[in-house]
């Protein structure tokens, strides 16, 4: 019977499935075991629950349709979904996973010379096509939200940006304003220009990612603090009331890309500015043996344990974080990606006690690169 032979195979039909989704998506070669398996397992335990109950000639008719009345199947193809959307599968390589599941049983259930059940494998067909269907339901109605998530977002975000722009513009076209207050305008419009311009560039990044590009990086030789220094200096020229402290230890030099690092410390001491309970921020920087260090600290309300395990995805909007209106929520989830380019790490750490800080760690050198003969 197909149901004893997929609860006695089950380990090798996994095993099989997971060769297969490792070639699947861009990032799927790095993944782990456990999440390139998902919920296959639960998939397959759902099947054999399934097969078990008797089922009438109308229940068999809508499940083939992917209607289920039990909805066993449909519940382990919507979780199956909502892994896979954030490991940033498309839809049509979920089809493809199911396929393969699929396949997979048939496969090696004829190979195992067992009798014939054609009533278990039509009613292994009827269960698999009512969780796919589920499947690329719940996929349709996520991928929709998040697009709908991400045009409310982005145009919330570019509002108050383009709206001290207009200000501005009108403002600076009047006579008799003084000098001092021109000054200032401009600045304002140049703050504004220079967000508008990061959030453009960050959905530029975000795209290309999705697409499974990732991001390029040229590395040059180069010198971290002096990039940091070069931040702070134009950091302190919009918030002129800041107390950016730098502290620098070892040596900080390597091979980085400078425009992408630059997009990563803005983005931290940004944050750390705009979040923290005050202005003043804490940027130090150590080298060490093969790797770079660089830590940004801020004192405040803590981030919380739960939110600091998806702080990096995109589009997250937290506390303290609520209110921003100077990003589209990217920023941490391009910065991640930058470092991660570089084949370094970045993390968070934050309590009511010691305040938030974010650690980057860089090796000086591509580690992928080959070792240069001595």
């Amino acid at each position: 019977m197909l149901v004893d032979f997929i609860r006695a195979h089950d380990r090798e039909i996994i095993d099989q499935f997971e060769s297969f989704a490792r070639t699947l998506a861009p990032g799927a070669a790095s993944m782990t075991p456990a999440e390139l398996r998902d919920h296959a397992q639960e998939v397959l335990t759902a099947v054999v629950v399934d097969l078990g109950h008797h089922q009438t000639a109308d229940e068999q008719l809508r499940k083939s349709m992917g209607q289920g009345t039990a909805g066993v199947m449909a519940a382990s193809g919507r979780l199956h979904a909502d892994h896979r959307i954030t490991q940033r599968f498309d839809v049509n390589q979920v089809l493809a996973e199911f396929r393969a599941l699929r396949a997979s049983v048939l496969r090696l259930y004829a190979a195992g010379g067992g009798e014939a059940d054609l009533h278990g494998v039509e009613r292994f067909n009827e269960a698999m096509d009512e969780a796919l269907a589920a499947s690329v339901r719940r996929f349709s109605d996520q991928v929709d939200l998040y697009k709908n998530q991400f045009v409310g977002v982005l145009s919330h975000d570019l509002r108050a940006p383009l709206s001290a722009i207009t200000a501005g513009a009108a403002l600076l076209t009047r006579t008799g304003e003084l000098e001092a207050q021109r000054v200032r305008v401009a600045s304002r419009i140049l703050s504004s220009a220079q967000r508008m311009t990061r959030m453009i560039a960050h959905l530029l990044d975000l795209t290309r990612m999705r697409l499974g590009a990732g991001l390029p990086i040229t590395r040059r030789p180069m010198d971290l603090q002096a990039l940091c220094d070069d931040v702070v200096l134009e950091l302190t020229t919009f918030h002129p009331d800041a107390e950016l402290h730098c502290s620098t230890e070892g040596d900080l030099r390597g091979e980085w890309d400078a425009d992408r690092l630059t997009q990563v410390v803005s983005n931290l001491v940004g944050n750390a500015l705009q979040h923290g309970d005050g202005t003043r921020v804490q940027i130090g920087t150590r080298g060490a043996g093969d790797e770079v260090r660089l830590r940004v600290h801020n004192t405040g309300r803590a981030i919380p344990e739960a939110v600091q395990a998806s702080i990096f995805e995109p589009l997250a909007r937290h506390a303290p974080m609520e209110g921003s209106t100077t990003s589209i929520g990217l920023g941490l989830f391009i910065a991640r990606a930058i470092v991660v380019a570089h084949g370094g790490t970045i993390t968070v750490s934050s309590t009511e006690a010691r305040g938030t800080t974010f650690e980057v760690r860089l090796p000086r050198r591509d580690p992928s690169a080959a070792p240069q003969a001595s």
